[in-house]
């Protein structure tokens, strides 16, 4: 079943505000930028959707104030994914889900549209924001090769991870200070359903987990968090983070940290007219899933020049989305000129069944020139 829902703004004089509110109008005329960002596809109850919205909000306003001091896509995108990495409500950073053995392990990447480069790590432990030390081993790759003609990493896991962003001056964080009670308390509640499925025999056992699985999605933490911006020059980057499942094996690293994978980002060139950013969230694309639960959020825009006899009518159209699999999946955006970001959580309708069903969602954003 498909529920598709596009709003659109892209009228003459006004900015991005699909869903727009009170005191959601223009705001510094001549800073250029959007962000659009998501904290997680899952489940999203009532009693928390203000802390959801809140949380875009703030990572929202954080990538607006690099954009509009001048700061490129890649490092607002960062300063996004941070503020979704410090808030106790996701699943990425701090209060992250707990693998088997109890311990926080995180997956972040991000990629530069301009230069196609891309920083990851997997299974990271011990560090508050995993997308600085992606981050970190983006800009280290751009740098060229190192001593001895060796070829800088772009890709980190584990140990390896961990010492490397030690060695590059991003300072660790104790264990217990990125773990919070709703995430010990899950893991605790988890490790329990375990120990009764095991005891159980395997046809009972398949019963128990379908039932269990059911549960889980709605009283789960929710999945990866990610973002995505359009900067002044036009330039595009995509970045993503998660914790992970919860009661995972310990190394595993999940789809975030992968190529091509948890992120995008491609700027215009001659043989691409558009230029495109994604962040996924959600469950592997596996063929043996009886069911997909994910969420993506995806932008493209290119340069549109109204008199062709001059070049300072030019301005940046944004056309961009997000679409889910899950029970609902919450989301902000805002452009440098919006005063306010716009945050919504986007549900199934009733009735549809998540994992089976696809809500999609999503407008036109209109940026004009830095000179407007």
């Amino acid at each position: 079943m498909l529920m598709e829902k596009m709003i659109s703004s892209a009228d003459e004089g006004q900015t991005c505000s699909p869903l727009a509110g009170p005191g959601s109008g223009p705001h510094n005329r001549g800073a250029v930028g959007f962000v659009l960002v998501h904290a997680g596809a899952g489940y999203h109850s009532e009693s928390k959707a203000k802390e959801y919205k809140h949380v875009c909000k703030r990572a929202c306003l954080r990538a607006v104030d690099r954009l509009r001091a001048g700061a490129l896509a890649v490092e607002a995108v960062t300063a996004a994914l941070v503020e979704l990495e410090d808030s106790p409500f996701t699943n990425a950073g701090t209060g992250s889900n707990l693998n088997l053995s109890g311990e926080i392990e995180c997956d972040a990447s991000i990629m530069d549209g301009k230069s196609l480069h891309y920083g990851a790590v997997g299974a990271l432990s011990g560090i508050k924001n995993p997308v600085l030390v992606a981050r970190r081993l983006l800009s280290e790759a751009q740098k060229g090769k190192l001593s001895a003609g060796r070829i800088p990493p772009c890709f980190l896991a584990g140990k390896g991870a961990q010492h490397w962003a030690a060695s590059h001056g991003i300072p660790p964080c104790p264990a217990e200070k990125m773990a919070t009670k709703f995430s010990l308390s899950a893991y605790r509640r988890n490790k329990r359903k375990m120990e009764v499925a095991e005891r159980v025999e395997a046809e009972c056992y398949q019963t128990k987990r379908a039932r269990q699985a059911a549960e889980n999605n709605r009283s789960a933490c929710l999945d990866t968090v990610g973002a995505i911006v359009v900067d002044q020059e036009g330039n595009v980057a995509a970045a993503v983070s998660s914790g992970g499942l919860a009661m995972k094996h310990p190394g595993r690293v999940g789809q975030a940290a992968h190529y091509g994978c948890g992120c995008w980002a491609q700027n215009a060139g001659n043989a691409v007219p558009y230029s495109t950013a994604v962040s996924t969230s959600g469950s592997p694309f596996l063929v043996t899933e009886d069911c997909v639960l994910g969420g993506v959020i995806v932008l493209r825009c290119c340069k549109c020049v109204e008199d062709q006899t001059s070049q300072e009518d030019a301005h940046t159209l944004v056309e961009f989305l997000w679409s889910h699999t899950t029970e609902s999946m919450c989301i902000g955006y805002m452009s440098a000129q919006d005063s306010k970001a716009k945050t919504h959580i986007s549900r199934l309708p009733p009735g549809t069944v998540a994992g089976h069903s696809l809500a999609i969602e999503g407008g036109v954003c209109r940026l004009g020139n830095k000179s407007d």
